[in-house]
């Protein structure tokens, strides 16, 4: 490759979605030259669409909250659970930890572009529509091999790479990182309507997650947004599809009418899009980092959708990441084992704890116990709220026995 076609950065950060327009927003705070690559042109569609409490303190860390507070986004204040006749909620403004209740209910198509132009704002250097088909880290420097959408190339040569490229997971693929998801093979299928809710019972400031009346390993979201629509899925195992129909449109609304209350709550709604299908969607890797890169949020490892906390993850792994590789380059000595992946995994396997308590219905048997105590449910209302980090808090620090033995207090006594 001609020398003139080799550029050179401080920082490069693959994908300009949540993780990595935060990223570069608070490394470029902090004095640094920062690239953003992202392979799409935004705005794009994107799921993930309900943020949990903690994602706010990220997003003030950057220097992003006014925009998106005064952005018109719908208020989410909690969690409500449905199944059958019973129903519960959270409030994530009555919780255990300190930080943040109110958050946001957001089409991630509108929310991305808002925090991906912030970073712009803030002077990160943002190209669009180019994708890296090439990375070698065995030199003195990283290098990335960059494909324009006009088919023309060049490489860029950096000090350090973060990957936040999502569900694209680019650097796993590239450097051979990718290991298989402990979980079962899940797909989601799911649409956005015009929801038409006048049911008095449906808050539109909480994600409503409802258990299928039999199968409790399948659940939905139902997510409302501030203009009228909502987004609305069905998760469950590969095989709960096998006699369903094929038409993905047909297949989602026989499931929603097997469910009580979403059959009554989305009486009214227009099905105006067509619906989609992502599966397999749960994914891990060999490491979080390696010599001058590291992994941010789902290009590293993604659980569930159910207790929405991808955004979550993949906000923390930014700060961390961020505040680790400042560190670095400011010419100290950082160990990203012990300052980033340990500490990251440590809420990574708390929100996996409570993930495999909902399928394996331990902690939806908690969750619809009605004689809780008011303080182990703002306790637990914290985990919900996304402060899956807080040690302070039982049922992060001990999460596994915690859960097991509330588990069966709550049969016993149900």
């Amino acid at each position: 490759m001609a020398q003139h076609d080799l550029q050179q950065r401080e920082v490069v950060i693959i994908g300009a979605g949540p993780s990595g327009s935060i990223a570069g927003a608070l490394l470029k705070r902090k004095g640094h030259e920062v690239l953003i690559l992202e392979r799409q042109r935004f705005p794009r569609f994107s799921i993930g669409e309900s943020l949990l409490s903690h994602c706010l303190d990220f997003i003030e860390e950057a220097g992003m909250l006014e925009a998106v507070q005064a952005h018109g986004f719908q208020t989410k204040h909690g969690a409500a659970f449905g199944w059958g006749e019973r129903y519960t909620e959270f409030d994530f403004r009555d919780k255990f930890t300190e930080g943040h209740g109110s958050t946001y209910q957001v089409q991630r198509a509108d929310f991305d572009k808002l925090l991906a132009d912030q970073a712009a704002l803030q002077g990160v250097e943002i190209r669009y529509e180019e994708e890296i088909i090439a990375a070698d880290f065995s030199g003195s420097s990283p290098r990335l091999q960059v494909r324009r959408s006009d088919g023309s190339e060049y490489s860029v040569e950096c000090a350090f790479v973060l990957d936040a490229s999502g569900y694209g997971r680019v650097l796993p693929r590239l450097l051979d990182l990718e290991a298989p998801s402990s979980f079962p093979v899940r797909r989601a299928v799911f649409t956005h309507i015009q929801d038409n809710i006048d049911d008095p019972q449906f808050d539109r400031n909480k994600i409503l997650i409802t258990t299928h009346p039999e199968m409790r390993d399948v659940w939905y979201w139902t997510i409302p947004f501030s203009n009228g629509r909502c987004s609305l899925g069905v998760v469950a195992r590969a095989e709960r599809y096998e006699d369903r129909p094929l038409d993905l449109d047909t297949c989602l609304k026989e499931f929603v009418s097997e469910a009580p209350n979403l059959r009554r709550i989305l009486k009214n709604a227009e099905w105006d899009t067509p619906a989609r299908l992502i599966g397999g969607y749960s994914a891990n890797v060999k490491s979080l980092h390696g010599p001058g890169f590291a992994l941010l949020g789902n290009a590293a490892e993604f659980l569930d959708p159910v207790f929405s906390s991808g955004v979550t993850i993949a906000m923390r792994s930014s700060s961390m990441a961020a505040a680790t590789l400042h560190r670095q380059l400011s010419g100290e000595t950082v160990d990203w084992e012990t300052e980033f992946a340990i500490p990251l995994k440590r809420g990574v396997d708390t929100f996996r704890t409570y993930v495999e308590g909902w399928y394996d219905c331990s902690f939806q048997d908690v969750i619809y116990y009605e004689h809780a105590q008011p303080e182990i449910r703002r306790m637990i209302s914290s985990i919900l709220a996304g402060y899956a980090w807080d040690e302070n808090n039982p049922y992060v620090a001990e999460s596994r026995r915690r859960l097991r033995v509330l588990a069966e207090l709550c049969r016993s006594n149900g």
